[in-house]
């Protein structure tokens, strides 16, 4: 009798428990992402956040998590390695290593603060026990290099628009003579580049999943639509807003700030549902795998439908994980790198949300976490490198350096005790 055959419920039930666990760490750490810039900025109150990212991030998930994953995360093993394909059962034993090896790291860079990439913790795990469990030839490095290289690509390609976003904000609108008559006239351009970058980062990451058949091309028209609605709509909102002189003695630029503060709403909804629909794969991927195989009773697929039960884990399990500890990275995106009014942060995450449609369209793998640290850099280094905490900074790159030997040495552990215990 197989040894699928024998535990196959245990093993199911088992996994389950690690994928929540994972979705929990990817709540609890990379949902700050989305969020972090908004409470910095003051755009939003954590309470806020919370609500609107327990929503979104939910929707993103289970709406436009994907219908059908490459069970393999991201094509790191080859699965028609002859002992894979004899031993299933070894996969298995791998995938749910790999799960609960970076839902452990997420919580002990949750502990800590530490915004680290949630794909980098998978992938890490996976390459890890592929490696030592089964042979460095299961392996496919090049797809590991790849992914390696977007630490470097991510953060400076967002770091320098997120520089060039905010320098443009400085140039026509705060230091000019009348801030709050430029804010009224240059914002609407703004907001129609949010409108048009947060449509992409929705059709491009988050809707192909769901049998809307869009190519490069429709997706861009339907984003410049939206695009200009937004900045239409903006139009008129912005009528609304009145100069207060009274607040402005305070601070000069408070009123300004109001007119961002509104666009700061929009950007984190769409970054919410976007990153929701991306990353809830590198919970659930490894996951449906497993159930896969033990559905068919041993028998290894490149690629496998997406149950909706598996889904529903996973968005759930992101829920839990940011009402309950995603507060922690929230203040180290939002507060501990550089202070964030709502233009600045309004920056950084423009800035985010164009490198992630840029990387999308040309194939690259980034990491959400790390283009958003990357954008926050950028706009604390637009006004000067003073305004930036340089141990913070240090602190966050030494974590993104152990992120993938960390997952690697935790799933050969696990792997070598699941072993042990089922054979």
């Amino acid at each position: 009798m197989s040894i699928i055959a024998e535990y196959g419920t245990i093993l199911l039930a088992l996994a389950c428990l690690f994928g929540f666990f994972m979705a929990w760490g990817v709540g609890a750490n990379d949902v700050a992402n989305a969020m972090g810039t908004s409470v910095g900025s003051k755009a939003l109150t954590i309470k806020q956040a919370i609500c609107i990212a327990i929503i979104l991030e939910f929707a993103g998930a289970y709406l436009a998590g994907g219908s059908v994953t490459d069970t393999i995360r991201k094509g790191i093993i080859d699965p028609h390695m002859p002992l894979l394909i004899d031993n299933p059962h070894l996969l298995v034993y791998g995938m749910m290593a790999a799960l609960l090896s970076a839902g452990t790291w997420l919580l002990v860079a949750t502990h800590y603060g530490w915004p680290v990439s949630t794909t980098h913790s998978i992938v890490g795990a996976i390459v890890g026990f592929a490696a030592v469990g089964i042979s460095t030839e299961a392996v496919i490095w090049s797809s590991v290099s790849s992914i390696v290289a977007s630490w470097v690509v991510s953060p400076v390609m967002s770091g320098t628009l997120a520089f060039m976003i905010f320098m443009s904000v400085q140039k026509l609108i705060l230091d000019t003579d009348n801030p709050f008559k430029n804010a009224k006239r240059y914002v609407p351009v703004y907001m129609f580049l949010v409108g048009f970058m947060m449509s992409m980062v929705t059709l491009v990451k988050g809707l192909k999943h769901i049998g809307l058949p869009l190519d490069y091309s429709q997706s861009i028209t339907l984003a410049l639509s939206i695009g200009l609605l937004v900045m239409i709509a903006g139009k008129i909102s912005l009528t609304r807003i009145k100069e207060d002189i009274q607040a402005d003695k305070e601070f000069h630029f408070s009123s300004v700030e109001k007119v961002f503060g509104v666009m700061m709403i929009f950007t984190a909804c769409s970054m919410a549902f976007a990153h929701g629909s991306n990353d809830v794969a590198n919970a659930v991927g490894p996951l449906a795998a497993i159930a896969s195989i033990i559905g068919s009773g041993g028998e290894i697929s490149g690629q496998t439908g997406m149950p909706s039960w598996v889904l529903l884990l996973g968005a759930a399990g992101i829920v839990v994980g940011l009402a309950t500890y995603g507060y922690r990275v929230m203040a180290t995106i939002g507060t501990h790198i550089t202070e964030l009014t709502p233009s600045r942060g309004f920056a950084a995450e423009l800035a985010a949300a164009s490198t992630v449609v840029l990387a999308s369209g040309t194939g690259l793998p980034v990491s959400t976490t790390h283009t958003l640290v990357g954008a926050v850099l950028g706009v604390g280094l637009a006004r000067g490198i003073g305004a930036l905490n340089l141990r913070v900074i240090g602190t966050i790159f030494m974590s993104w350096l152990i992120t993938l030997p960390a997952g690697a040495f935790l799933a050969i552990v696990y792997y070598h005790c699941l072993y042990f215990i089922f054979g």
